[in-house]
């Protein structure tokens, strides 16, 4: 695995395709490797170059201990696309992901060609404000829950009634987040999103093109919060994909790579 070494740590990232390139960007607690199931076969036979990394906090990036600033979580990003000299660059976004694409954006314009920014948030409403203070007061206890109940929530929170009501997909669901366990990095980035506050005003001063891409079930960035994003950044458009919950590159992976590479074709 190649690293980068930029912003004083070092990042791990794959790049892989022919053609102009793409930057992925993660959300919270997930590896890069994750666009590799669906997204980066799409863009390469749309005939793009991929760049995925995975962001400080998940191996084999570097992991600091504590807390992550947002604006480092930006810096390291703006890092990778100079380091690989990869400027201006078509960029997707996944919930923290999204955020810091539109952060790149409104900073590094030079960098950025046009961004597609999925399900995430120009600013935390009542309840998810609620949802981190009562997960920082869980993680502050040093009460652990046992894997299999966080499983369960987490299926829960990230999937839409559609999956949920598949026996055969909840399963496997399941599975796959009780063996991959928890992650405490998640601290660390989770700081860095909740400091942000409401970011509307500043992202009326983006200037290049880029598509908000909503899950219709979405309990973590809901759609009312990705259409924010939408109306805050000038000319932005607003997708919204049915059937599907935080996750929705993964539930409804077809739909959501035909509106990534549509737009990525136009700009």
């Amino acid at each position: 695995m190649p690293f980068v070494s930029t912003n004083g740590i070092r990042l791990s990232y794959q790049r892989s395709g022919r053609g102009e390139p793409v930057l992925l960007i993660m959300g919270s607690s997930a590896a890069g490797r994750v666009w590799t199931v669906h997204q980066t076969p799409a863009l390469h036979k749309a005939g793009y170059e991929t760049v995925v990394l995975d962001n400080r906090g998940i191996a084999p990036s570097d992991a600091p201990d504590g807390d992550y600033a947002f604006a480092d979580l930006v810096a390291d990003t703006r890092g990778v696309i100079e380091e690989l000299e990869l400027g201006p660059c078509r960029v997707v976004g996944t919930s923290m992901g999204a955020m810091i694409a539109q952060e790149l954006a409104l900073t590094h314009p030079h960098l950025v060609r046009s961004a597609v920014l999925m399900a995430g948030r120009a600013r935390s409403d009542a309840l998810r404000r609620a949802q981190s203070a009562a997960e920082r007061a869980l993680r502050d206890s040093g009460v652990r829950l046992p894997a299999r109940y966080t499983a369960a929530k987490s299926v829960i929170e990230m999937l839409s009634p559609k999956t949920l009501n598949d026996e055969g997909a909840v399963a496997s669901w399941l599975e796959l987040f009780e063996v991959s366990g928890g992650n405490d990095t998640v601290r660390g980035q989770s700081a860095a999103v909740d400091e942000l506050g409401d970011r509307r005003a500043e992202l009326r001063g983006i200037t290049v093109p880029c598509r908000a891409i909503a899950f219709a079930d979405d309990l973590i960035c809901p759609p009312h919060l990705v259409a924010e994003v939408a109306d805050s950044i000038p000319n932005c458009d607003f997708v919204e994909i049915p059937d599907c919950g935080h996750l929705g590159y993964l539930e409804q992976p077809e739909m959501v790579n035909s509106a990534i590479v549509e737009f990525l074709d136009k700009y």
